[in-house]
């Protein structure tokens, strides 16, 4: 007889960390969250590289994705030029006038975001990268131990995330894809198109959490 050896169980975050991304203003549901959460911890944890996010808005997830990399020991990097995405512009579903920098008239996230980071005591786990996504992918030099891709939800700029960060990944590294809906009844196809770009493309599915999808980089 064998001896039976059980999966570690998933990586939880502390009860202040839960309670300040639920506090933060953002889309994520909690399941997905830690999710998230969970696959940052194994990919940080066992590569030391750092996790990074495209799209963070006012830092729901990047709340968990500091946290684990203070558990882990690296850096969580966040790529948004917090402009706001497609969807938040004004008269889109999602616009939020609050978020509207009334001097400039236009949508600005970061002193939001800056401040969830401030009130979870996270701030100094992050590296803000203030920009548009190909632009920075395009001078990052580094490897990654996870990727995760939550911005702009057309084709477009789904794609260039995908086409500009995936590279940059360590091997056996974490692709994260948010909001993927296979029927159109459901939401935006252009995360799930990339999903199935990455598959057909040598990626593995780890994971499925509502629309989260988590993918590991197959060993080259």
């Amino acid at each position: 007889m064998t001896d039976r050896h059980d999966a570690p169980a998933a990586a939880l975050p502390g009860p202040e960390v839960l309670k300040a991304f639920e506090a933060a203003t953002g889309f994520m549901p909690v399941d997905e969250g830690l999710a998230l959460y969970a696959a940052a911890v194994e990919a940080a944890g066992r590569t030391g590289l750092p996790v990074l996010e495209i799209g963070t808005y006012c830092g729901r997830s990047a709340v968990l994705l500091a946290d684990a990399a203070r558990r882990t020991g690296t850096v969580a990097l966040t790529v948004d030029h917090h402009r706001g995405s497609e969807e938040q512009q004004p008269g889109w579903e999602y616009h939020d006038p609050t978020l509207v920098d009334p001097e400039v008239g236009r949508m600005d996230t970061l002193p939001v975001f800056r401040r969830t980071l401030f009130h979870a005591g996270l701030e100094e786990h992050v590296v803000a990268l203030v920009g548009r996504s190909p632009q920075i992918a395009a001078l990052w030099g580094g490897r990654l131990a996870l990727v995760f891709i939550d911005g702009g939800h057309t084709d477009e700029h789904a794609t260039g995330d995908y086409e500009g960060w995936a590279p940059h990944l360590a091997e056996d590294g974490l692709l994260v894809v948010h909001d993927v809906f296979p029927d159109p009844e459901d939401g935006g196809q252009a995360p799930y198109r990339v999903y199935l770009r990455a598959l057909a493309e040598g990626f593995e599915e780890v994971s499925v959490t509502g629309s989260l999808r988590v993918l590991r980089r197959a060993r080259g």
